[in-house]
């Protein structure tokens, strides 16, 4: 097989191998230090803002400059998966987040990055890299930014036009010099405040921030303890994750049902009443919910928020 030797066609062919296995969008930046990044994410800790969730205290050096986490880092492909539903769940029951629906998305998308990477290696030659899907010290949203792929929103979340925002962000960086993409610079949100307005914790902040420690994704995935009576009453039925924010983006209206069968919901998931959430016993937890991101929270964890919610 010819090799693909010059920069762009070497881009080109990442790109259109990343649409072949499902991704939305791909965009590559060169990897070096996100100076830029550095003071948001130093105020943001400072500011408590990511409650207990400790872990994003650590590796802070790493977090700003991906050639800590691969020697030799050259390149950053960013893409982007859709998991936007084509039916959401009943009305009136305990609300899951949409990305929750189907099969654990870490699990799934990480499968088609390394499939992309050893495409790559086979058509390109020899390059090392390594894959991440929300699960390393990684500003993704800052990085998908600086690919192309959209904007941060009000809900500092990623935004692309076309798409909205009801999808999943992945990258792989790898050891190999690639044609770079223009940053995404242009902020389409506008005067527009329904993410800020709609949150019912008050957890968005200006200046496309959010209080990590008052979004209730915080509270029933990664709060360990108690909830806290001061939330009573404005969690909206979310028993786990919260698509508030995404749901009144004006943006979102341009969201396609996805077509992947491993985020398909899970049995009966779509049409679970609230009775069926409570219960739930750890038998029938432990087998609808095998590869579900559900099990973050574990079944004590979803116990504990339906206990919270009912109440």
């Amino acid at each position: 097989m010819l090799k693909v030797k010059t920069a762009q066609a070497q881009s080109d062919f990442i790109k259109k191998e990343a649409l072949n296995l499902g991704f939305d969008q791909c965009g590559i930046a060169k990897a070096d230090f996100l100076s830029a990044e550095a003071p948001r994410l130093e105020n943001w800790l400072k500011n408590q803002y990511h409650g207990q969730m400790q872990y994003m205290q650590n590796h802070f050096d790493m977090r700003l400059d991906p050639r800590l986490l691969v020697a030799d880092a050259q390149s950053v492909i960013s893409l982007s998966y859709n998991y936007f539903p084509a039916k959401t769940q009943r009305q009136n029951t305990y609300k899951i987040a949409k990305y929750a629906y189907g099969e654990d998305y870490h699990f799934v998308i990480k499968t088609k990055l390394k499939t992309l990477l050893q495409r790559i290696q086979k058509k390109i030659g020899t390059v090392n890299g390594r894959a991440f899907v929300d699960s390393a010290p990684i500003l993704e949203r800052a990085w998908a930014k600086k690919a192309g792929l959209g904007w941060t929103g009000k809900n500092s979340l990623l935004i692309t036009k076309q798409k909205g925002s009801f999808f999943f962000l992945a990258q792989l960086i790898i050891d190999l010099p690639l044609a770079y993409d223009t940053p995404f610079k242009t902020d389409h949100c506008g005067n527009c405040t329904n993410c800020i307005d709609a949150c019912p914790t008050q957890a968005i902040l200006p200046n496309n921030t959010v209080d990590g420690s008052k979004c209730i994704s915080y509270y029933t995935i990664e709060l360990k303890e108690a909830l806290p009576k001061s939330e009573k009453g404005k969690f909206n039925d979310w028993l786990f994750g919260c698509d508030i924010c995404q749901d009144v983006c004006p943006w979102n209206r341009f969201s396609k049902p996805h077509q992947e069968a491993l985020f398909q919901p899970q049995d009966d998931l779509l049409n679970y009443t609230k009775s069926n959430w409570e219960d739930l016993t750890q038998e029938v937890f432990q087998t609808v919910f095998k590869k579900s991101a559900l099990k973050r929270a574990g079944f004590l964890g979803l116990k504990r928020s339906v206990d919270f919610l009912k109440l």
